[in-house]
Formats: structure tokens, C-alpha cells, sequence
């Protein structure tokens, strides 16, 4: 398992529609990259930024954070706390 240090979480993005909502199938080209993930796991918080997160929330992250990485064959992108936009109720 990968454990954060500090304000870091780890995420694994959830895939990609692979129909629009008027039902059309979507070819790889077309599906936008998934901004909409869940959180694997948590650091403990730092001092100026205590963890809000915590493993299983899905949450909404910036396009361009973070950094993927791949762990036992799977896909995961390790980023800031600060990166994540929101949380998804």
C-alpha cells in the first residue's frame, strides 16, 4: 500500500464516460480525462494544513495535479491536499 507523507493523498481516478448522455458511445480520443476520483489514502496533515480528507471520499481534483504513478499494477496519482477542488456528497 502507498502511504502519503505530510498534506499528500493518494487517488485513483475513476474512468471515463464512455457514453454522453444522449447515449452516444464515445471513441478513447474523445473521452475527456476523469477530474472525479477516490481517495485511496491520507498523510497525516502538517502543522499549517491539518488532513480534512480521509480514504473512500470522492472528491473532484484540478486537471493538471498531482503525479501518476503505478503500484502493483495499478494506476494511482499522488497530489496535494490543496489540489483537490471539493468533495462529492
Amino acid at each position: 500500500m502507498i502511504k502519503p507523507l505530510g498534506d499528500r493523498v493518494v487517488i485513483k481516478k475513476c474512468e471515463a464516460e464512455e457514453k454522453t448522455s444522449g447515449g452516444l458511445i464515445l471513441t478513447s480520443a474523445a473521452k475527456e480525462a476523469p477530474q472525479v476520483a477516490e481517495v485511496v489514502a491520507v498523510g497525516p496533515g502538517t502543522k499549517d494544513e491539518p488532513m480534512e480528507l480521509k480514504a473512500g471520499d470522492r472528491v473532484i481534483f484540478g486537471k493538471y495535479a498531482g503525479t501518476d504513478v503505478k503500484y502493483e499494477g495499478e494506476e494511482y496519482t499522488i497530489m496535494h491536499q490543496s489540489d483537490i477542488l471539493a468533495v462529492l456528497e
